[in-house]
């Protein structure tokens, strides 16, 4: 079963890739490796959630945009090799999560992309990772996630 298949039976479908919202590109590969710019949880052109964690946004809503991120990090990489089946193996993830100062969950919410990616990618999607708390993110996101693959 390709990566794609395993989106449609998980219900998902891969967005088209969001649009750059500065001076970069959605993917550089080098090599045999794709890093993704930084994805945060829009759908459709919509923002789906707004906030920090520990105050606005729980955990819960916290790990669906965390998947939402990982989703369209996903796409970007999809745009980038044609087909999920080129990808080896993801690597390492990167999760920022925009967090009140008291909040220490940040790998609970990281965790929303990692069970993502390891549903999509089976053990390819085993990948080293970073949960990082952050005062701020891009368009009062509570949620940002980039991933490095390596493909073939």
């Amino acid at each position: 079963m390709t990566p794609e298949q395993k989106i449609a039976d998980l219900g998902l479908e891969l967005p088209e890739v969001v649009a750059p919202l500065a001076a970069y590109v959605p993917t550089v590969r080098t090599g045999n490796l794709v890093y993704t710019s930084g994805q945060v949880p829009v759908v459709k052109g919509e923002v789906q959630v707004t906030g920090k964690l520990g105050a606005e946004v729980g955990v819960e809503e916290g790990q669906a945009a965390a998947r939402v991120c990982a989703l369209n990090a996903v796409a970007a990489l999809k745009a980038e090799v044609g087909e999920l089946a080129q990808v080896k193996r993801i690597v390492k993830v990167v999760v920022f999560v925009a967090s009140a100062p008291d909040f220490t969950g940040q790998p609970q919410v990281a965790n929303g992309a990692s069970e993502l990616l390891g549903e999509v990618f089976g053990e390819a999607g085993k990948h080293a990772r970073s949960a990082v708390g952050v005062a701020s993110l891009p368009l009062n996101v509570p949620v940002e996630v980039e991933l490095i693959a390596e493909v073939s």
